[in-house]
């Protein structure tokens, strides 16, 4: 028997909530009822109710808080509780539903949980655009198709299959056990050559490589799997989102990106691949202080500009900073011949001047502590990811 969290906003929703929780319940499973409602008195009793939430996440709701403010408050606190509850065996699997408010604060609860444990969620907003709500996590987003507010004939046959599914997702038993340790590899269609081949090196060794596309959300995915503690190493082969957060353009993995591994403390190997390039889309979506740049249009829709020897200079010195706070053994390697296939001489984007200043502020700003390899080859030359499989593989035996 799975027990499963029901979470809502009791205080406008419970009736709905409590149609779930019977659901979950005929089933043969137990439901508790979580109330994460922010206002008024709640319309059915909950099995937790939000001053518990709050106590355990040394939080408070203050006097003068209007709504907005309080599902503030309670999206800090939910995840601090369901994540105590899932540690303490308490919970097999958590379901809510709701419209804005209660699944910004839902979603917020599950976000914070393990990949592969069970999360579904009901929503108004599932048919739009719900990076906000699921992040990098494995939420399912199920659309409510009317109004959850309200029990009727279409919303009580949406409730009753999502209670249904979740009930499912928690009783399902997987066979998958950890055979291999676990690396993570970032990776571009600039850079796939120098991943395969390191990957095939590394699995070799008996390691389990998982490639990331370094396209925003692959490298806030790879790092929220590094912070989880499945991961073992990392292969950092492709930076390059530090280009588009620098520039403003596309792909941008925000600020925080090259952070997960310091704080998780495994040992990795980084390289400054395809920070040649910033990712825009159609040529008119390049903003105009842009013009003049050198560009590549890659395809119809995107449009590539070159980062140059002023930028560079900022990335290579924000590369070293963020590896400078690694605690684990770490390798920087630089390709000095390129950094993507069309940085080579000769292409495109050849660019000794930008190339060189790169390299520079990553020498003068990177810890002496680091280790640091120069290869005098391409970054996709067999030669250079040989350097870097074997960096990885130096670096977790420790």
């Amino acid at each position: 028997m799975a027990t499963i969290a029901v979470i809502g906003t009791l205080d406008s929703k419970g009736h709905e909530h409590q149609f779930v929780a019977d659901q979950i319940r005929s089933a043969g499973h137990s439901a508790l009822l979580v109330d994460v409602g922010t206002l008024g008195e709640t319309q059915v009793a909950p099995d937790i109710k939000r001053d518990e939430i709050l106590e355990v996440a040394g939080l408070k709701f203050g006097e003068a808080e209007d709504r907005g403010e309080r599902v503030g408050v309670m999206a800090k606190a939910l995840p601090i509780y369901l994540n105590k509850l899932v540690e303490d065996g308490k919970i097999d699997g958590v379901i809510s539903l709701g419209g804005g408010g209660g699944t910004a604060i839902s979603t917020a609860g599950m976000r914070a949980l393990p990949i592969g444990f069970p999360k579904l969620m009901v929503s108004t907003l599932a048919s739009g655009n719900t990076a906000h709500y699921v992040g990098t996590n494995d939420i399912v987003m199920f659309p409510s198709i009317v109004d959850v507010a309200g029990l009727n004939q279409i919303s009580k046959t949406i409730f009753a299959r999502a209670a249904g599914a979740i009930c499912g997702m928690a009783k399902a038993k997987t066979s998958i056990v950890e055979e291999k340790p676990i690396i993570v590899a970032s990776m571009f269609g600039n850079t796939t050559e120098c991943v395969d081949h390191a990957r095939k090196i590394l699995e070799e060794k008996g390691y389990e490589v998982l490639v990331f596309p370094a396209t925003g959300t692959g490298g806030k995915t790879m790092e929220s799997l590094i912070e989880s503690g499945m991961v073992k190493g990392v292969l950092d082969i492709t930076t390059t989102e530090w280009a588009d957060e620098l520039t403003g353009a596309t792909l941008s993995a925000g600020p925080a990106r090259l952070e997960a591994t310091g704080k998780a403390g495994i040992p990795a190997i980084v390289t400054p691949g395809c920070l040649d390039m910033a990712n825009f889309g159609e040529p008119d979506t390049v903003p105009e202080k842009y013009e003049g740049r050198n560009f590549y249009h890659h395809n119809p829709q995107v449009t590539l500009m070159r980062t140059n020897a002023e930028e560079c200079s900022q990335l290579g010195k924000i590369l070293a900073e963020k590896v400078n706070a690694y605690t684990a053994p770490v390798t920087v390697l630089l390709p000095a011949k390129a950094i993507s296939i069309i940085s080579a001489e000769g292409q495109p984007f050849y660019d000794a001047e930008a190339d060189a200043a790169l390299f520079s502020a990553i020498k003068e700003n990177l810890f002496d502590s680091v280790e640091l390899i120069e290869v005098d080859a391409e970054i996709n030359a067999p030669e250079f990811s040989n350097a870097c499989a074997e960096a990885l593989l130096k670096n977790l035996a420790g």
